[in-house]
């Protein structure tokens, strides 16, 4: 049963719509998928009645944006409740603080002659999108300044430049008590991903599994060996179970679907420690 537990849509930095994920999954071979938007929910509609369709079982989640001193956090939420007062207002005010963000690193951008308006961005994005730095990649793409995302990363984009602006994210261990309160299930996505850029140490994460971390997702393109053995050896110290995921954006990235997976195991765990009511979405199989 080949279970990818993290992928991206329109609604967030993705650049196929919901549905299009979940086909994109039953073409791939996958069993179950889930969603996982950047602080949004809004593709949800979209991949349950896509799951339907074409019979694979829906994960229906969130990847929350979360800082430690400064430090990018990324947190899974799988099965919480939408409507859970506490995740939803965090979630609203880091996509508020996101708006903000790229606006000013555009207006940064622009007064250097780098072609790219916020205008061109948001219509890029489209409504209702948690709007990120790959909307602005994909402007500058579009207009000839760079020919990939990762080519915009790796520059104007990156963290350090002189256009890079912060956003407002909550502190992933206030993250995982609030996903705990939505009924969720958190599970820290690629912890030891030096690729990117600063990880958090496991004093932060040993804190997180003490506020009720589930797992670590171990398996994920962006860490080296040694760092999956790390990320394997650290969950099972703290008694957490090991996911593995492709992190699929569409062709924003080179990610694949199915790259990494999950065991059914593994998935039976989460299901069980979900107290929001938020079911898996069984699809019907020929």
């Amino acid at each position: 049963m080949p279970i990818d537990l993290h992928t991206h849509s329109t609604a967030s930095d993705g650049t196929e719509p919901a549905d299009v994920v979940v086909a994109e999954a039953a073409r791939a071979g996958l069993d179950v998928v889930a969603l996982t938007d950047h602080d949004t929910y809004a593709g949800w509609p979209a991949a349950v009645a896509a799951a339907h369709e074409v019979g694979v079982d829906l994960v229906r989640g969130v990847e929350v944006s979360c800082s430690q001193r400064g430090v990018s956090v990324h947190l899974l939420a799988y099965l919480v409740d939408p409507q859970a007062p506490g995740l939803l207002a965090e979630l609203d005010r880091a996509r508020d603080s996101r708006v903000t963000r790229i606006d000013r690193m555009v207006e940064l951008m622009a007064a250097d002659g780098i072609p790219v308006t916020v205008e061109e961005v948001r219509a890029r994005a489209g409504d209702g999108t948690t709007l990120g730095r790959p909307h602005v990649a994909d402007v500058l793409v579009d207009n000839g300044f760079v020919s990939t995302r990762d080519e915009a990363f790796s520059d104007v984009l990156r963290n350090g430049s002189r256009y890079h602006v912060s956003h407002y994210a909550p502190n992933p261990v206030r993250a995982v008590e609030l996903v705990r309160a939505a009924g969720g299930v958190p599970v820290m996505a690629h912890p030891f991903a030096n690729g990117r850029g600063w990880t958090v140490d496991d004093a932060v994460i040993e804190r997180m599994a003490d506020a009720g971390l589930a797992g670590l997702e171990a398996h994920h393109r962006d860490h080296t060996p040694a760092e999956r053995t790390h990320a394997v050896e650290l969950a099972a110290r703290l008694g957490l179970f090991v996911t593995g995921s492709s992190d699929y954006h569409g062709s924003g990235k080179e990610n694949r679907l199915g790259e990494n997976t999950t065991t059914p195991e593994v998935l039976a765990r989460i299901e069980d420690q979900a107290t929001s009511g938020i079911d898996v979405v069984r699809a019907a199989r020929a």
